[in-house]
């Protein structure tokens, strides 16, 4: 699923890219294409003189151009140009299905007499088909940043295998899915609504959704020959957003900012305005660094903006006791009386860990911003940073 692109002559100062490209260039000058080309050429000096060996050179010269140009801007093949541009519209047309089976109306009947087991059934067996495009437009696109999530979209099918299976839905071998239409219109509507809800951030309906705003945003290699990387994000903050964030998590998950104060009264007590004021910078850079995070193409950055998506998902319940809540959209608020009247010491506890961890993730955020780094390494074709070795979906791409 990697970009068609190489590092080379990329748009920062010497570095390892350019290193590389000067040793492609003595490989290609003293190498194999080097005794290629003079036995084309018919190699070595003729009796003519050096004006024609200096011509056999020029020639051999040109040609060694065209073959570094090639390597600097690879073509992309009519086929891959529309694979491109259907991944791009396929994408838009899922989010519109996904979309569909999010909203309640879905699961109502109407007064033009459709009922909701008669609109349910045609919501899903239009996203199974438009899931299905994606799919095979994403096998033969060389959009890398695109392609990263609708290969994590296609991980979280498959851990909903169960349940989509419930519903008539199978996972075939290639990814795709097919559709059993008896046994779907057998199924309560209130089970594809749960698996679909958009009141639940963790259904599988919202993760999917999530990686379709992301595989949307994401520009990855262009059909125009050309890598787009984070060079292209400059007008964007989600790295000046993240690294604020980071503080911010960092500060939350000290024991200092939980030390206690002596009151007027003369007892020892936490600093609430203290502690409120770094979970109302935590909210608000959190919140900065998803939109920005959306106009993003850096496939780094939208990996782990997902990641970080993921964690504040598993501590949701936890974080609304102390009145932070999180929408549909995973945007933060925070609800300033709830908070303060919360136990400090089970705030401490839970930033402990969870700030921690968001700021680690916040600052792989702002390190491929600013570094400008190839956004595949150290992710998993699925698109999710390689913790734990995760298994690639190479049967996939």
């Amino acid at each position: 699923m990697s970009g068609i692109n190489s590092s080379l002559f990329q748009n920062s100062s010497f570095g390892s890219g350019n290193q590389s490209f000067f040793a492609d260039y003595a490989s290609l000058k003293n190498g194999s294409y080097a005794r290629l080309m003079k036995s084309y050429y018919g190699g070595g000096y003729s009796s003519a003189g050096s004006s024609v060996s200096g011509q056999r050179e020029s020639r051999s010269s040109n040609v060694l151009d065209k073959i570094l140009e090639e390597r600097r801007n690879p073509k992309v093949s009519e086929e891959t140009q529309k694979a491109n541009e259907s991944l791009t519209n396929d994408i838009a047309n899922l989010k519109n299905s996904v979309s569909t089976l999010r909203n309640e109306k879905t699961y109502t009947d109407t007064e033009n007499g459709a009922s909701a087991k008669d609109k349910v059934a045609s919501a899903v067996k239009d996203y199974v088909n438009q899931y299905n495009d994606v799919v095979s437009a994403a096998k033969k696109s060389t959009l890398s940043g695109k392609t990263a999530n609708v290969a994590a979209m296609m991980r979280s099918t498959a851990e909903n295998a169960d349940k989509l299976k419930e519903m008539g839905i199978t996972i075939n071998s290639n990814g795709t899915l097919q559709l059993n239409e008896g046994k779907l219109k057998a199924t309560d509507v209130s089970k594809v609504q749960e698996l679909f809800s958009s009141k639940d951030i963790m259904s599988y309906g919202s993760t999917v959704m999530s990686r379709l705003q992301f595989a949307g945003a994401a520009a990855g290699a262009t059909s125009a020959n050309k890598t787009t990387d984070s060079s292209d994000d400059k007008t964007n903050t989600p790295g000046s957003a993240a690294a604020a964030l980071k503080k911010d998590g960092e500060l939350l998950a000290s024991d200092q900012l939980f030390d206690k104060i002596r009151d007027k009264s003369g007892k020892y007590t936490y600093d609430v305005d203290k502690i409120f004021a770094a979970a109302k910078s935590f909210v608000g850079n959190y919140n900065d660094m998803l939109s920005a995070a959306k106009s993003s193409s850096n496939s780094g950055v939208l990996s782990n903006v997902s990641h970080i998506q993921e964690k504040t998902a598993l501590n949701s319940a936890a974080l609304k006791q102390f009145g932070i809540s999180v929408d549909m959209n995973g945007k933060m608020q925070i609800d300033e009386d709830t908070f303060k009247k919360s136990d400090m010491s089970k705030v401490q506890k839970l930033f402990k860990d969870y700030g921690s961890s968001i700021a680690s993730s916040a600052s792989l955020v702002d390190y491929y911003m600013t570094t400008q780094a190839n956004a595949a390494s150290g992710y998993t074709a699925t698109g999710a940073y390689n913790v734990q070795g995760s298994a690639r979906y190479a049967d996939y791409f």
